[in-house]
């Protein structure tokens, strides 16, 4: 008789990363369990196949729902930083008390290993470049929620031997990404904004320098973490160690669209780094590498919305 496939948990599995990371492990035959409040996820994007709980990750409910899990990915969390900004109790509430409750619901019920999602916002104060797992710096209230996540995790190791992986995602895109933010992603926000022949924003002069990744070379840093035991216990970057600034990701998204449109330049927003640039160097050292460069990427992308989105 063969083994039963792993049961995978995913906390925010209705938002961006987390239905793209239910779709890939579908695919690879695992069973997939979502969790998923819907303040910030869409229904429509949970694959079929995944058993979805309606739950948000701060009620004892999802105590029960936890039973059974091979491991679980922690992926819900309130991120938009100028909505942090503004509302730093209930960033907390969601980031802290919210990510508390799953680790110990997990604890509870003796999952077997936890991938949490840490943040590139982490090393906002950093002037290191490319900056390592070692160097962190948070200064705004997104990524010190952040901050007070990774200082539970690693309670909940050392107090109770839990096994766990945190990721630092960079600029994570592609498919699903989340356009209804209150100020989306720069992706996303260029290419509906010029697809409907609007002028985008720019927020600042567009120097602002990012490393952006792939969405699905995330998923394959994620498939390493559920049977690779050297993750446990270890902190990755998640990014391509390569940056650009917000306006060469304008120039190219307008040219791959072919239109002449200019951006709109309004003032910077407050709490984000200026530069952010990943050392992958841990992550590669299991045999990862991300192989999807920015112009395949950004063709994905537009792709994606122009079927789904702009219709």
């Amino acid at each position: 008789m063969s083994a039963r496939p792993k049961r995978i948990g995913i906390t925010g599995v209705a938002g961006f990363i987390g239905s793209n990371l239910a779709d890939r492990l579908l695919a690879e035959g695992y069973d997939v369990v979502g969790f998923d409040n819907l303040a910030y996820g869409v229904r429509e994007q949970i694959p079929d196949g995944v058993t979805f709980h309606e739950i948000d990750i701060r009620g004892r409910e999802i105590y029960d729902g936890f039973r059974g899990l091979d491991v679980l990915f922690h992926l819900a969390a309130k991120n938009c930083i100028a909505d942090c900004q503004t509302d730093p109790v209930e960033t907390s509430d969601v980031n802290v008390t919210g990510t508390v409750n799953v680790f110990e619901a997990a604890r509870r019920a003796d999952v077997g290993k936890v991938v949490y999602a840490e943040s590139s916002a982490l090393y906002e104060g950093s002037a290191t470049m490319p900056t390592p797992e070692t160097d962190v710096h948070p200064h705004s209230f997104y990524a010190v929620s952040k901050f007070a996540g990774m200082a539970f995790a690693q309670a909940y190791e050392r107090f109770y031997g839990m096994r766990m992986t945190a990721l630092r995602y960079f600029g994570v895109y592609g498919p699903r990404q989340d356009y209804r933010r209150t100020i989306p992603p720069v992706m996303s926000a260029f290419v509906i904004k010029l697809l409907r022949g609007q002028r985008p924003v720019i927020y600042g002069t567009g120097e602002k320098r990012r490393d952006f990744i792939y969405v699905d070379d995330v998923n394959d840093f994620h498939l390493r973490c559920i049977d690779d035991a050297r993750t446990e216990g270890e902190v990755y970057n998640l990014g391509t160690g390569v940056n650009y600034s917000v306006r060469e990701i304008y120039d190219e998204i307008a040219a791959q669209l072919g239109t002449s449109i200019e951006p709109e330049f309004r003032p910077d927003l407050p709490g984000e780094a200026q530069t952010n640039l990943a050392d992958i160097s841990a992550a590669r050292a299991l045999g990862w590498d991300p192989l999807v460069d920015l112009r395949e990427g950004l063709a994905r992308s537009i792709d994606y919305i122009k079927r789904n989105v702009e219709r």
